[in-house]
């Protein structure tokens, strides 16, 4: 069935959870980023980078629980991290530009895991919550410069 295998948007959240938080950058070793995560507004601004678009609840709400039942990704307490298993899917993908990052992603995903069904639940009103997090930052003036 079609519905079983990834989707895009199961490659596109684990990018943007990457990207966002610090692995995706010069190497960086799991030991410099934060040891928290990173939240979902910071998520959702990196995937809007990536697709010119803000993903729905639904796509971040699957997406959440097939990377997170492939123990690729984890969510606690509304913080998103990246696994082992997750750091070794991203070191280990063919290398691209960042305008294909995504679909070889998606193409390792089909190829090399299974999509699982970890039990998280996101909400209405934290995705609206992140969403406008993200809209007020990124419409923020930038601080102006003394003369």
């Amino acid at each position: 069935m079609a519905d079983d295998g990834w989707r895009w948007a199961d490659a596109w959240i684990f990018v943007s959870v990457v990207i966002a938080g610090g692995a995706g950058r010069h190497r960086r070793s799991p030991s410099t980023r934060r040891p928290e995560g990173i939240r979902l507004a910071d998520v959702l601004s990196t995937a809007d980078h990536l697709n010119r678009a803000i993903p729905t609840r639904k796509d971040v709400e699957v997406a959440v629980r097939r990377l997170g039942g492939a123990g690729l990704i984890s969510v606690s307490d509304g913080w998103f991290q990246l696994t082992p298993a997750g750091e070794t899917l991203w070191r280990t993908r063919p290398r691209c530009g960042m305008s294909t990052v995504v679909d070889t992603v998606h193409s390792a995903l089909l190829t090399r895991y299974e999509p699982g069904a970890a039990q998280w639940r996101l909400g209405d009103d934290e995705h609206g919550a992140a969403v406008q997090e993200y809209l007020v930052r990124r419409m923020a003036p930038a601080p102006r410069r003394p003369l």
